[in-house]
């Protein structure tokens, strides 16, 4: 009787350690290709993590990004994911069009971070200069089920074409997409991500390239608030001399509500604390702002971040 009383005893204190500011003993943090910008984004906010949450096993998982990222944090294969504003938004829903077959409701939002550009890049000698071109050109659209699947999806959609208007069209990363370009194999890569994405600046260095613009009636074609109007700046890559007009979406940090609230707290924290490491990781996380972490978000606040917004004024 006492050993059993004894065991007893042991599962309920364990079990009150399961919850509250118990970190998991692993933090996985579920990124992209490496060639993107949520991967380099990734090891420094995992860099960051580990100066606040020691006790924790932190990893950096590359993925397939947006929406992958959306069914391993579901499944609970993953406490911290880069998502897409627009992806997210989908898998809370259950949009089937966007291959979510139900609704993902596990998912909680931690911050609003910088804003991804649907940057559509041709080869100087594919003759692509406007969305008008591109019928008839091979195209990568991105990996299957991937955020810039689905943006490009909604991009051609938007100025009138389908994925039948091209001669051929790939499922590829972005860094494959851009080795098949250099060698003639494909004649435009459609990459959403932050500016200056590696890939891209890895294709600008090795043959000529275009930026194809994408006007404001074709971002307001798409119907969803979350795509706006951007701006690529001239000079982003090399070779483009002018600054071209795109579509913008804003990324998101998105765990799930089974991870601790102290856990989260810990983490949104040293993110807008070391943001200084971010930007220096990749030039994209220097449009991350504190102020406009809780602004959109297309899921709830997860408690956890929610605690540090209220401590810093963002919220009553």
């Amino acid at each position: 009787m006492k050993r059993r009383l004894l065991t007893v005893t042991a599962v309920t204190v364990l079990c009150m350690g399961c919850g509250g500011g118990t970190p998991p003993t692993f933090l996985t943090i579920l990124t992209g290709n490496t060639s993107g910008v949520y991967y380099p984004l990734g090891v420094a906010l995992s860099q960051a993590f580990r100066t606040v949450i020691p006790e924790a096993n932190i990893s950096v998982q590359s993925t397939a990004a947006s929406a992958e990222n959306m069914r391993l944090l579901e499944a609970e294969r993953g406490e911290l994911a880069f998502a897409l504003g627009d992806v997210v938004a989908d898998a809370w829903e259950g949009n089937t069009d966007a291959g979510f077959t139900t609704p993902l409701r596990k998912l909680r939002a931690v911050a609003t971070i910088y804003p991804n550009y649907i940057q559509i890049v041709a080869s100087a000698d594919a003759g692509v200069h406007t969305l008008a071109d591109l019928p008839g050109k091979r195209i990568s659209v991105g990996a299957p089920g991937s955020g810039t699947e689905l943006n490009a999806r909604a991009i051609i959609r938007a100025a009138g074409l389908s994925y039948d208007d091209f001669s051929r069209v790939e499922y590829l990363s972005f860094s494959e997409s851009v080795e098949l370009i250099k060698n003639r194999q494909l004649d435009i890569t459609l990459q959403s991500a932050g500016l200056g994405v590696a890939s891209l600046r890895d294709l600008a260095v090795s043959v000529p390239i275009v930026v194809i613009p994408i006007p404001d009636d074709v971002v307001k074609n798409v119907g969803r608030a979350v795509y706006q109007s951007g701006t690529i700046p001239a000079g982003t890559y090399d070779g483009q001399t002018e600054p071209m007009e795109t579509a913008s979406i804003r990324n998101v940090l998105v765990t799930h509500d089974s991870v601790p609230d102290d856990v989260i707290y810990r983490m949104t924290k040293a993110l807008f604390e070391h943001l200084d490491e971010l930007a220096a990781a990749h030039a994209a996380a220097s449009q991350i702002s504190r102020e406009d972490a809780v602004i959109n978000l297309p899921v709830p606040l997860h408690p956890g971040a929610a605690a540090y917004y209220r401590e810093v004024g963002l919220l009553e």
